[in-house]
C-alpha cells in the first residue's frame, strides 16, 4: 500500500488556551493536490503553518516521508511556502527575487541562470529577469513568488490562500496555471483556501475543516454531491437541508411526503437530514410531481434561473435553465439518486465539530 508523504498524527495546537487544532489526523500522498478548506478560524492556516515548520504542534507529530520532522525548521523541509501577501524581496529585482533561495544553497552561477529561464517560462513571465517587483500587476507578483518557490524543488508547495488578492478573471486564470504546473512539475501541493469554487475547480482531494476537526474529506464530487453532514452540506455550494423520517431503507418522508432515494441502513421512522441540491430539483407541472408548491422568488443568474418555490411549508430553493414566473404553480421531483441522507447529530456540539477520523 501507498505510504503517505504527510503523515500528520494526532496534532493539537492552542493560542491564549483556546484550542484551533483537536487530535487531528492527516494523510497526504505524494503528486497530489490537496485542498485545505474552511471558514476563517477553523484550523486550515495553522494546519499548513504546521506541515511548513513555521508553527510547532502543542502534541502530536509531523512525519515527512517517513522521517519525524515535528521539530525541524522551515528551512531545513523540503517543502516551499507561498503567501497570500508574495513577500517578494522589493530591492531586488526579479531574477535576484527568484535566485535567492539558490544562492544560499551554494549553486552556481551558470546553474541558477539556468533556473531562473526555467521558472520564468514555467509562469509565462520570460524576460522578467531585470523588472523590479513594484513595476508588476499583483497576477504577475504572484506568479513570480510562485517561480521562486519553484526553483528550490520543493517535494512539496504550501499556498496559503495566494490567490486571495487577485480580481476574478485573474483568480480564475492563475486556477489553470497552478493546475498545469502541478502537473508538469509532479510536486504536491497543499492549498489553503474559504473559496469553495477555488477548492472544487483545482483539488484531487479536498478537506473539509472547521472549529479544528477536519469534517470530510474526499475528491471534489464526492464532497459536493454526498456530503457527509449538514456543515458539509451547507459550506460547499448551495443545499436545500430539510428534516425527515427515514420511512425504511430507499424511502424518504419530507415534509409530509413519500420520496424514493437510494440510501439504505439508516433504520426505519427514523429522524434524519435531507440535502438536495437546487440544480437537481425538477419542477414540473402541479400533480405530476411528489409535491406542490408555488414559485415565490425569481433572479436570472446568466447560466440559470434562481428560484425559490414554498412547498410543504419550506423554501425550497431551485436552479433551473427553465424560467417560471412568481405565482406560478409548480410541483416538485427530484430523482432519487439526487436525494442524499444523514443521520441527524446526537447534540450541537456534534453539529459543529462533524467527524475526525
Amino acid at each position: 500500500m501507498e505510504k503517505p508523504l504527510i503523515n500528520l498524527v494526532d496534532i493539537s495546537k492552542s493560542y491564549d488556551g483556546s484550542i484551533v487544532l483537536d487530535q487531528l489526523n492527516l494523510k497526504i500522498y505524494e503528486n497530489q493536490f490537496v485542498t485545505l478548506l474552511g471558514p476563517s478560524g477553523c484550523g486550515k492556516t495553522t494546519t499548513l503553518r504546521i506541515i511548513g515548520g513555521f508553527e510547532t504542534p502543542d502534541e502530536g507529530k509531523v512525519i515527512f516521508d517517513e522521517q519525524d520532522i515535528t521539530h525541524v525548521p522551515p528551512h531545513k523541509r523540503a517543502l516551499n511556502t507561498v503567501f497570500q501577501k508574495y513577500a517578494l524581496f522589493t530591492h531586488m529585482n526579479i531574477g535576484e527575487n527568484i535566485a535567492f533561495g539558490l544562492k544560499i544553497k551554494g549553486k552556481s552561477k551558470s546553474y541558477i541562470q539556468d533556473k531562473i529561464k526555467y521558472a520564468l517560462k514555467l509562469v509565462n513571465l520570460e524576460g522578467f529577469e531585470k523588472r523590479m517587483p513594484d513595476s508588476l500587476s499583483g497576477g504577475q507578483q504572484q506568479r513570480i513568488a510562485i517561480a521562486r518557490a519553484i526553483v528550490n524543488e520543493p517535494k512539496v508547495l504550501l499556498l496559503d490562500e495566494p490567490l486571495g488578492a487577485l480580481d476574478l478573471k485573474l483568480r480564475q486564470d492563475m486556477q489553470y496555471e497552478l493546475i498545469r504546473l502541478k502537473n508538469e512539475l509532479g510536486i504536491t501541493f497543499i492549498y489553503v483556501t474559504h473559496d469553495q469554487e477555488e477548492a472544487l475547480t483545482m483539488s484531487d482531494n479536498i478537506v473539509v475543516m472547521n472549529q479544528g476537526y477536519i469534517q470530510q474529506m474526499g475528491t471534489p464530487e464526492k464532497i459536493y454531491n454526498e456530503p457527509e453532514n449538514a456543515f458539509v452540506a451547507d459550506f460547499i455550494g448551495e443545499s436545500n437541508i430539510i428534516d425527515a423520517i427515514m420511512i425504511q431503507d430507499r424511502l424518504v418522508q419530507i415534509l409530509g411526503a413519500k420520496f424514493p432515494c437510494v440510501d439504505e441502513g439508516f433504520g426505519t421512522n427514523r429522524p434524519v437530514d435531507v440535502v438536495i441540491r437546487p440544480e437537481d430539483v425538477d419542477l414540473l407541472k402541479p400533480g405530476e410531481g411528489t409535491l406542490d408548491g408555488v414559485v415565490s422568488h425569481m433572479i436570472f443568474k446568466g447560466v440559470h434561473y434562481e428560484m425559490e418555490v414554498m412547498a410543504g411549508g419550506f423554501e425550497w430553493l431551485v436552479h433551473s435553465t427553465d424560467m417560471f414566473p412568481v405565482g406560478t404553480k409548480v410541483s416538485i421531483h427530484v430523482d432519487p439518486f439526487d436525494i442524499q441522507i444523514m443521520n441527524k447529530p446526537e447534540s450541537e456540539d456534534e453539529e459543529a465539530v462533524g467527524v475526525n477520523e
